[in-house]
């Protein structure tokens, strides 16, 4: 059975779960942020780790790879391209996920 669509946030529900998650911002319609890692591995594997959330979550985000730099961009395409809930889990999750926030 599919999953039901996820509802857009409101503008000021946008805002108030952006204060929980520093770093994060609502750029062109997507919540986006991006990570400076200590080396190209490091920023490999937070892409593969993130990849594993997305799966588990069944949601997923543009990723962009540098040299070592990561850079998430999250929208929930089936809402129209807004911002849901579903965004601002997969965010909280990244964002565990990155160095210095969480086990990796």
């Amino acid at each position: 059975m599919p999953a039901e669509p996820a509802e857009p946030l409101s503008p000021k529900e946008i805002e108030d779960r952006l204060a929980d998650l520093p770093g994060w911002s609502l750029d062109g319609g997507r919540l986006t942020r991006s990570y400076r890692l200590d080396s190209h591995f490091a920023a490999t594997a937070m892409v593969v780790h993130v990849a594993q959330v997305q799966e588990e979550l069944d949601h997923h985000s543009d990723l962009t790879l540098g040299y070592n730099t990561v850079s998430v961009a999250v929208q929930t395409h089936s809402a129209g391209g807004a911002v849901t809930a579903k965004d601002v889990e997969l965010a909280r999750r990244i964002e565990d996920l990155a160095p210095g926030h969480g086990a990796h």
